[in-house]
């Protein structure tokens, strides 16, 4: 007789119920997570430890009936993970994304997340995941703001008025402790407008649309860059005030001169560097052209700011290993391009949250499995 085997069905309903919508706790769950990234206590996909997962876009042409073919933001992704720690558990992020979605009443991505045990490898949970995706992306910059912000930090500068530019301003807005004032740019004004109006009558905060991306970054003394742009968002670095805090959430470029008067903290320094040995890998016409932080490793390939290998990643400050601010005039670019250890992390203080809560629904999988 083998084993039984059962796992937990979240719905999005009972996500909210086991606090997916809790920042503050969030920021101080990826804050552990950050410091399990500093001792290497985490294994994402690939040989190198440090895949963020594997796309699959369709091809450009049809090629057979009925088969999808490539668009703006249409593909689906497998991010696995291994989380260290008290969390000791793996797990996927598994989403499929496509831009005509809101026009059917569905978000543009939707996400779900498997948890399994490290052992047995039998599922433990299957959760609704796109609140964990889109607080946790939030609240990775509330770890940078805790750890990396001025402490009088005053304004705080928003591109992007989408969902996930107001993920990020929630976790900013409880860890920027004196902040006064939103300035939020986007392409559409009506957009920027209703979330500033949206923070005002949440918060009672000052909160203001900015009629360009350069008002609104010469007023951040924190500016966050989340607008899922399909290029680039490019700032002049004579924008950004001395002392501020730039975070990259979204894609993004600053001018030369920027990077090499300021300090770059990163995510997680190892996924950085086996991107740039990626990119050495291509032919000399492909490399830093697209994906993450490519501008940056440009920059680096040119001996024009410090090699990857020299690279201050967040969990070592918070972990006293390397310095964080070193002056209140210091500006500093966080690089938080996302991971699935994060939500994986997340998802299972969820899950277990939802098992004392005795949320969700258990599934079996088999009494006796066939093959046993």
């Amino acid at each position: 007789m083998g084993k039984q085997t059962e796992f937990l069905y979240l719905s999005e309903e009972d996500m909210i119920k086991a606090g997916v919508l809790d920042y503050a706790r969030c920021i101080d769950v990826e804050e552990e997570i950050f410091k399990l990234l500093s001792v290497g206590d985490y294994v994402m996909g690939g040989d190198n430890h440090n895949s963020h997962g594997i796309m699959m876009k369709f091809p450009a042409e049809e090629t057979f009936p009925g088969m999808p073919v490539d668009a703006p933001d249409r593909r689906f992704m497998a991010m696995p993970a291994y989380v260290g720690g008290r969390f000791h558990v793996a797990g996927q992020k598994w989403y499929g994304s496509n831009i005509i979605n809101p026009s059917r009443g569905l978000p543009r991505s939707i996400l779900m997340v498997m948890l399994n045990d490290v052992d047995t490898c039998e599922p433990l949970a299957l959760m609704s995941a796109n609140l964990i995706s889109s607080v946790r992306t939030g609240c990775v910059p509330g770890v940078g703001v805790r750890y990396l912000a001025k402490k009088d930090a005053k304004v705080c500068a928003a591109i992007g008025a989408g969902p996930i530019g107001k993920a990020c301003f929630e976790a900013i807005r409880l860890e920027a402790k004196a902040l006064e004032e939103l300035v939020v740019y986007d392409l559409f004004k009506e957009k920027a407008e209703a979330f500033a109006n949206e923070m005002t009558e949440k918060y009672g905060i000052r909160a203001r649309a900015a009629d360009t991306m350069e008002e609104a970054v010469r007023a951040g003394d924190i500016v966050s860059v989340a607008a899922s742009s399909l290029k680039p968002i490019s700032l002049e670095g004579d924008w950004l005030k001395p002392g501020s805090l730039l975070i990259f959430s979204g894609r993004g470029q600053v001018d030369e001169k920027y990077f090499t008067t300021s300090k770059v903290v990163w995510d997680n320094v190892k996924m950085h560097e086996a991107y740039f040995a990626e990119h050495l890998a291509l032919p000399e016409n492909e490399r830093f052209i697209n994906g993450i932080a490519v501008q940056i490793y440009r920059f680096m390939y040119e001996k024009k700011i410090p090699p990857i290998e020299e690279a201050i990643g967040l969990g070592d400050i918070i972990r006293g290993e390397k310095p964080g601010r070193a002056s209140d005039d210091e500006r500093i670019c966080f690089i938080a391009g996302g991971m699935p250890i994060w939500d994986v992390g997340w998802g299972y203080d969820l899950y277990m949250h939802a098992k004392e809560m005795g949320l969700g629904q258990t599934l079996k999988l088999w009494d006796s499995p066939y093959l046993a």
